[in-house]
């Protein structure tokens, strides 16, 4: 068997060496934070709702259901009644619509997973915004979680990044869309610094090792794209031309990350 290349991002303080990739993971991450959590886990089986467990609440316990998934959206593709579950404990929560009377236990907060860094385009109605406010609520991928590090693309005719801010919010919502009809998924996002020389994607495309990034090939295009892998170089190019940006983004280091 061919072990893959790539492997997923490692933890801290945690039992799992590296980021679960399926739901048994997710089921063991858990068996690790249950009582912390004040559940008492009474059956774990094949049927569902996947554990039966009961919850301490003040001087009582409740029986409640849960559902492993490795996605909180995987519960709705699953098809999953709601009625028979009261809580998704997942890896990564990506389901903002979940019901209301579920509640969802994301494991990745519990567990030191470094924060994404994401590529957000704003077009040119928006700048105005950017410029005016330190605290906006931004549509977003549904990858972004809290935490990760946006840095705002500004469209043509700017193409640049001229911005840093970082999503401040704990869930996704859906929500009216501002620049087009119909609705998105968004959430508050805070400014951690303004560049005061911008990143041009003119300089991306001359860089030997950004110029083959996929989200400079796709000339930027996309409401968020995952730049990561791909910091390193991004980080040392906004230090070189804004060096009193360097406290501010000390924290989002690639070492640190």
């Amino acid at each position: 068997m061919q072990i893959a290349a790539k492997r997923p991002l490692p933890l801290k303080n945690a039992p799992l060496q590296y980021a679960p990739e399926n739901e048994l993971g997710v089921v063991f991450l858990f068996s690790q934070i249950a009582r912390r959590l004040q559940f008492r886990i009474e059956e774990i089986r094949a049927a569902y709702p996947d554990c039966i467990a009961y919850l301490h609440t003040g001087e009582h316990e409740k029986r409640v259901g849960i559902e492993f998934e490795y996605k909180s959206s995987n519960f709705k593709a699953h098809r999953h009644d709601p009625k028979q579950c009261d809580y998704i404990v997942c890896w990564r929560h990506d389901w903002p619509d979940v019901p209301k009377r579920i509640k969802v236990i994301e494991l990745k907060r519990f567990f030191g997973v470094a924060a994404k860094v994401w590529i957000q385009a704003a077009i040119k109605s928006q700048w105005e915004q950017l410029d005016k406010s330190d605290r906006l609520d931004w549509a977003l991928s549904t990858r972004v979680t809290h935490g990760d590090l946006l840095l705002m693309y500004r469209c043509y005719p700017a193409c640049c990044i001229r911005d840093v801010f970082r999503f401040t919010g704990q869930e996704l919502t859906r929500r009216k869309a501002g620049w087009r009809e119909g609705e998105c998924y968004g959430g508050r996002i805070e400014r951690v610094c303004k560049l005061d020389s911008p990143v041009f994607l003119t300089d991306l495309r001359q860089h030997k090792v950004l110029q083959t990034a996929p989200f400079v090939r796709g000339n930027m295009q996309g409401r968020g794209l995952l730049a990561s892998e791909y910091w390193p170089y991004l980080y040392s190019i906004i230090h070189e031309r804004n060096p009193t940006t360097r406290k501010r983004l000390a924290k989002y280091a690639p070492e640190s990350l």
